[in-house]
């Protein structure tokens, strides 16, 4: 089993993302291979006193990038749309950015 540290990479710091806040909507990038049930265990370990309702996943692109001559691509990546449970204390991370 993975640890909650490799699973949960960055919290995703956007304007729609602080919008869900307000919802108890909480956006992070997670590891490729991890799924809705390691997700949610991770944020539960990693954040204690919450309790998460519901995951939502998507996989993201990576975007064709140019310099000069040369083409690339970024890397496709995994976001996470966390809910809490209505009872769960907020990630106190987001909660001291609004």
């Amino acid at each position: 089993m993975k640890a909650p540290q490799d699973i949960i990479i960055r919290p995703i710091i956007t304007e729609k993302s602080m919008a869900g806040i307000a919802n108890k909507k909480y956006t992070f990038e997670v590891a490729n291979s991890a799924n809705k049930i390691e997700i949610a265990k991770a944020v539960e370990a990693l954040f204690p006193g919450t309790k998460v309702a519901k995951v939502n996943t998507m996989n993201c692109a990576g975007k064709a990038k140019r310099m000069g001559m040369n083409q690339g691509y970024r890397p496709d990546w995994k976001k996470a749309i966390v809910t809490l449970a209505e009872g769960s204390n907020g990630i106190e991370f987001f909660e001291t950015m609004l």
